[in-house]
């Protein structure tokens, strides 16, 4: 994965933006669909965060993390 610098004179373009949280929210689908349950989940991530943040913390992002996509992409409307 390519790392995409961001400052003042190089913005990142929208696209890229938009295809990251695209990308985002299709792995916490997957995530969720996993077979693992979300205790697992919650706990795994919970151990990964180097200054431990709640538990609860770790929840409500993973609950945002599939709606992203949703929140943060608007998709063209279509002329019938």
């Amino acid at each position: 994965m390519a790392l995409v610098k961001n400052d003042a004179e190089n913005p990142v373009p929208t696209e890229i933006l938009a295809e990251s949280i695209v990308k985002i929210s299709k792995a916490a689908e997957r995530m969720f669909a996993s077979g693992l349950n979300r205790r697992a989940l919650v706990l795994l991530v919970w151990d990964l965060v180097p200054n431990h943040v709640g538990k609860r913390e770790v929840e409500a992002v993973l609950d945002a993390l599939p709606q992203l996509e949703k929140a943060f992409i608007s998709k063209p409307k279509l002329k019938i």
